[in-house]
């Protein structure tokens, strides 16, 4: 499967909507806004805001999703760089020499090569997208029940990767993700299960309300409880120029090539997430550096590496997710479920029935860098202040559009209750260091494992490890799966390794 240059060239009428121009403003604007926020995430700014999209066109309502996903990343360096708070995970590589370099009167510069090198990384992994994307789709006209089953077992594998600091947890939080999945009609035979006679959860429990409860509204309880801490966050001092010189940007090209590339790679394996692929990529750029020794004392190439790499995990991510439904983040885990609303399924439909709208994403998504490196030019002096605003003003702007929200998706107030179920529930997870993100992903993966599954045992008639067996692909995916349990503890190995060299 080639790309659909037809499709691809009616999609520009799509992105003249007034529709799609405010969404996609409303997504980098409200992702950086969220990025710079510490404690926040682009999970939590995509959670929030897919109710917003109910109303919209899938192309304006998933580009906003798009958008505020890559925004977010870009907005954690901000903080990171003047106050060197981390706003999410993946800038904690940039605060090491961006912070030092604002304590050498050069803020304005770090931010300008985080504005301009978060650009061209995300820029490149949209170009991936659309390039690697539809032949990989292609794979998937190949697919029966079988595949489907293992394909969500793919996806699941990523919840050991979520587990930070320990696999049990997160397994659990899987296995009770998948018991939620399991609530309203059976799908085989029609009878309700775990409903206790509500009859509101025979549709099953709302994924999008729970979603924003344990995303949103424990972030909310969490922040709450931090509001009595005093923290002294001091903006660093903005002077010198934005832009980089033409020494500065030929001293710096490789490793943004070289960290775009890494970015990208670390995006399409599920679980990996930006944060492994900033430190990755600073770790290469120190290695492949002519001045290693400057790394960690505000040297550009540092900050350069850093944010290349972590939004060029962005379009990464989404390969594996539109094409094969395998989410390789808690961010794109939440995005498929923007897709699901949709009614939009991932595979090889989004590239030949829907192409229309996929490639209209793909290039929303490629301006959306766009436009965040202009946004982030005009506003990079004042969105840090942001970040200083009191949780006791953020918490109930955040509680209000979190229940309004919840009450828009089937405007019930069931789905209110549900999420304030979930948030509680969340930030008990939290404090207990369960991921809330795996229960998300089981929630909206079990459904399509269990299918798989019960129609697969009526296909193999009995004989299900030689049906399976007898089918390449079910071969691949057994494969895969064993390298996506293998696989974040050689991430954590090679993580500890990469800290240990920079500390050194």
């Amino acid at each position: 499967m080639h790309i659909d240059t037809n499709a691809l060239i009616s999609v520009f009428s799509e992105l003249m909507s007034v529709q799609f121009l405010i969404a996609l403003m409303i997504g980098v604007v409200g992702g950086i806004i969220i990025g710079a926020l510490p404690g926040l995430s682009a999970s939590m700014g995509i959670a929030l805001l897919i109710p917003v999209t109910f109303g919209m066109s899938p192309v304006a309502g998933l580009t906003m999703l798009a958008a505020i996903y890559t925004s977010a990343i870009y907005g954690g360096s901000i903080s990171a760089i003047l106050i060197h708070t981390p706003g999410t995970p993946a800038s904690a590589a940039t605060a090491m020499d961006g912070y030092q370099m604002t304590l050498q009167g050069r803020g304005l510069k770090a931010l300008g090569t985080s504005t301009i090198c978060s650009v061209l990384g995300g820029l490149f992994s949209a170009v991936c997208l659309l390039i690697l994307a539809p032949p990989l789709a292609k794979v998937s006209l190949r697919f029966s029940s079988p595949e489907y089953f293992l394909i969500a077992i793919f996806g699941l594998t990523i919840i050991a990767s979520l587990a930070k600091e320990s696999m049990i947890k997160g397994l659990a939080a899987g296995v009770f993700g998948l018991l939620l999945s399991t609530v309203g009609v059976d799908i085989l035979s029609g009878y309700p299960r775990y409903t206790f006679g509500i009859t509101a959860l025979e549709s099953g429990i709302s994924f999008v309300s729970a979603m924003i409860g344990l995303f949103s509204l424990s972030q909310v309880m969490i922040q709450v409880e931090k509001m009595n801490e005093k923290t002294n966050k001091v903006i660093g001092d903005l002077r010198g120029s934005f832009w980089l010189t033409w020494s500065e940007l030929k001293s710096i090209w490789r490793t943004i090539v070289r960290s775009s590339i890494i970015g990208v790679l670390i995006g399409i394996l599920p679980g990996a997430g930006g944060d492994i692929a900033s430190w990755l990529s600073y770790n290469e750029a120190k290695r492949f550096s002519k001045t290693p020794e400057k790394f960690g004392k505000g040297h550009i190439e540092g900050v350069a590496a850093s944010e290349a790499a972590n939004n060029a995990v962005t379009g990464g991510a989404l390969i594996p997710l539109l094409t094969l439904g395998i989410p390789g983040s808690s961010a794109t885990a939440i995005f498929l479920g923007g897709l699901l609303i949709q009614g939009l399924q991932p595979g090889h439909e989004l590239f030949t029935k829907h192409a229309k709208i996929t490639y209209a994403v793909i290039v929303g998504f490629f301006i959306a860098n766009i436009l965040m490196g202009i946004v982030g030019y005009l506003s990079a002096k004042y969105v840090v202040r942001v970040s200083t605003v009191p949780s006791g003003i953020l918490g109930p702007i955040i509680v209000v559009l979190s229940v309004v929200g919840s009450f828009a998706i089937n405007n019930s107030i069931v789905d209110v209750y549900t999420m304030a179920i979930f948030g509680l529930m969340g930030y008990y997870m939290r404090k207990a260091n369960f991921p809330t993100a795996a229960v998300v992903l089981a929630m909206i993966l079990g459904p399509m494992a269990e299918r798989g599954f019960r129609q697969s045992l009526v296909m193999s008639k009995g004989n299900v490890l030689a049906y399976y067996a007898g089918r390449p692909i079910c071969i691949i995916l057994f494969v895969l799966i064993i390298i996506g349990l293998i696989t974040p503890i050689l991430m954590q190995r090679m993580s500890k390794n990469t800290n240990t060299a920079i500390d050194d």
